[in-house]
C-alpha cells in the first residue's frame, strides 16, 4: 500500500535505508526498547503528518503552495516508510503492517499532526514549527551512536532544510512583509498551534537511556534549541512567541491518549489496506 504514495524519493530512501544493514548493538533490551519507542514517535509523526499535507492537494491558495504541500507530504510518507524499515530490522513488523494495522492507541504520534488542516493559517503555521523541530532532531541524529540512525539523518535532513526554507519563507512573507490581516492570521495561527507544538518534545519514560547510550540528547536538549530557532524567524516576521512559562503542553500522544480526530483519519487512511492486506501492488 505504500507504493500509493511512494515517488522516487521515496524508493530511493528505502534503498537507502536497506543498504544500511543491521548493525550489531552493543545495548542491553532497555536501550533496544528505548530506541524503537523513539523510532515509532518519528515514523508516526511523519505518517500522520504526511495524510494531512496531502489532504491540500488541489486544494492550495495557488497552484505553487497545492505542489509544495504534496510534495513535502510525498517526502514525509518517505521519511516514514525508511523509519519503519529500521524497525523492521530491530524485529517489528514489516512497514505496511505497523503504518495500516495498529489501531488509534498503538501510535505514538503527538496530538499536533492529527490535527486536520483547518485553514492555510493554521497548516502553514504547523508546517513552520513542526518542521523546525523535525530538522532540528535529525541534525543531532547525524551523531547517534545508532549508525543505521545517523547515515538515515543525513539524507532525511538534507531533503527537510528545503521545507524549512518553505515555511520561513512564507512566514515572513505573510507577517512582517504582509497586511495587517496577514499578520494578524499568523499571529492567531502561531498563539492556536504553541502548545500543541510543545507536545512534539513529550519526554518518554526510558529517554534517559538514549541519553546515556548517546543515541539522542533527548527532548528537553531538542526543545530549548527549536525555541531559539523559532524565535529568530518569529522576530523576523514580526510575530510574538507566546511564553513558553505560560504555556501547558499538549501531551498524551506519545503515550497512546490521542486527539478524536487520529481515529478518524486512520480510519479513511487504512481504508483500502484493510479490504485485503494481503493484496500484492
Amino acid at each position: 500500500m505504500f507504493n500509493e504514495y511512494q515517488s522516487i524519493v521515496v524508493t530511493i530512501v528505502c534503498l537507502y535505508v536497506k543498504s544500511i544493514g543491521v548493525v550489531n548493538m552493543s545495548q542491553d533490551s532497555s536501550s533496544i526498547k528505548a530506541l524503537k519507542q523513539l523510532l515509532y514517535h518519528m515514523a508516526d509523526d511523519s505518517l500522520i503528518i504526511a495524510h494531512r499535507n496531502s489532504e491540500w492537494t488541489g486544494l492550495g491558495p495557488i497552484l505553487e503552495e497545492d505542489i509544495a504541500f504534496s510534495s513535502i507530504a510525498q517526502d514525509k510518507m518517505g521519511h516514514a516508510l525508511a523509519l519503519y524499515t529500521l524497525l523492521e530490522q530491530l524485529g517489528e513488523p514489516e512497514p505496511d503492517i505497523s503504518a495500516f494495522t495498529r489501531n488509534e492507541q498503538d501510535f505514538t504520534c503527538c496530538h499536533f499532526v492529527e490535527y486536520p488542516i483547518g485553514g492555510y493559517d493554521f497548516s502553514l503555521m504547523r508546517h513552520f514549527l513542526f518542521d523546525s523541530a523535525e530538522l532540528l532532531r535529525y541534525e543531532m541524529l547525524e551523531k547517534s551512536s545508532y549508525e543505521p540512525l545517523a547515515k538515515l539523518s543525513s539524507k532525511i535532513r538534507g531533503e527537510i532544510k528545503y521545507h524549512v526554507f518553505h515555511a520561513d519563507t512564507w512566514i515572513v512573507q505573510l507577517g512582517a512583509q504582509g497586511n495587517e490581516e496577514s499578520k494578524s492570521r499568523m499571529q492567531s495561527a502561531l498563539n492556536e498551534c504553541y502548545p500543541l507544538a510543545l507536545g512534539i518534545f513529550e519526554p518518554s519514560e526510558s529517554e534517559h537511556i538514549l541519553v546515556e547510550q548517546k543515541i539522542f540528547d533527548g527532548e528537553h536538549a531538542l526543545e530549548q534549541i527549536w525555541h531559539e530557532r523559532i524565535s529568530t524567524i518569529c522576530d523576523k516576521a514580526g510575530l510574538i512567541l507566546p511564553s513558553r512559562e505560560t504555556i501547558t503542553p499538549v501531551y498524551g500522544g506519545r503515550k497512546g491518549f490521542h486527539s478524536e480526530h487520529l481515529q478518524a483519519m486512520l480510519n479513511e487512511m487504512t481504508e483500502v489496506f484493510r479490504i485485503d492486506p494481503s493484496a500484492e501492488w
